[in-house]
């Protein structure tokens, strides 16, 4: 018989809601917790939106990395996408939505509550 399979779904803890067990890795948003993801969307936090052209050389993404990992996160409802044009030249504009900013400070919390853990935090770590 085959071992049933695990779950993967992200389990975020927040401060509304805390976690009934100790936090895991494997909970972490999966959407957020990709390297160029969490870059977009930590550079649009600090911002009220950013041009493509913007993101991308911050990022030092190419157009097609770039173009991918922004629609994963429009597709997740995390970011806002606005194509307009100006003087004639398209204009592709990025924000992050609500639901992006609390997903953010979910990842965050998660992620301050396995480094608590790993350090020991709680009491349960030795002194040096």
């Amino acid at each position: 018989m085959a071992e049933p399979r695990r779950k993967t779904m992200a389990r975020p803890t927040t401060p509304e809601a805390p976690a009934l067990e100790a936090p895991s890795p494997l909970d972490l948003d999966r959407v957020i917790h990709e390297r160029v993801r969490l870059g977009i969307v930590s550079a649009l936090a600090g911002h009220e939106a950013l041009s493509f052209n913007e993101l991308k050389e911050t990022l030092g993404l190419t157009d097609g990395n770039l173009s991918a990992h922004a629609r994963k996160l429009e597709e997740a409802g995390y970011v806002r996408c606005r194509k307009s044009f100006v003087d004639r030249v398209p204009r592709t504009m990025y924000a992050l939505t609500g639901e992006g900013r609390a997903a953010l400070e979910r990842y965050l919390h998660h992620l301050e509550a396995l480094i608590e853990r790993a350090r020991g935090a709680e009491g349960g770590g030795e002194e040096s």
